[in-house]
């Protein structure tokens, strides 16, 4: 299956053990396909160099992996869909350019929408409990 991970739940999956680490391991196994844009890797990394997490050093290890893991996709339109925060539509971009079939997110923002041209958009939970058969 096609997805796309925001950036809060590859944050999440790397600090916490719960839904988005069990993300990253479908991801990086290969089960799942998670697709990324280089905006949506700037801002990773953006970030997970702020000293409360700690994770300076590691950082660019975790970089190296997603950018070796993930498929990097170039989105070519931009999309001005969510209003509230901007940054948002940055996640719709790729998933388009993905042509993803589910955004997983936390992002209320996100959320709210529920679907999107067609692309699911659903919380790590939901993800895991009503879409992914592995």
């Amino acid at each position: 299956m096609r997805v796309v991970c925001d950036t809060n739940v590859l944050v999440s999956g790397i600090l916490f053990v719960d839904n988005p680490r069990e993300l990253l391991r479908l991801c990086s196994s290969g089960t799942l396909t998670n697709f990324t844009s280089p905006e949506l890797l700037r801002e990773i990394e953006h970030l997970l160099i702020q000293p409360k997490f700690g994770l300076n050093e590691e950082l660019y290890g975790i970089i190296r992996l997603f950018r070796d893991t993930f498929f990097l996709v170039i989105p070519e339109t931009r999309i001005c869909i969510i209003t509230a925060d901007p940054d948002d539509n940055r996640v719709l971009e790729s998933a388009s350019s993905a042509r993803a079939e589910a955004i997983v997110s936390n992002d209320t923002h996100l959320l709210e929408l529920k679907e999107w041209n067609g692309i699911v958009i659903v919380t790590p939970a939901d993800f895991l409990k009503n879409f992914f058969v592995g």
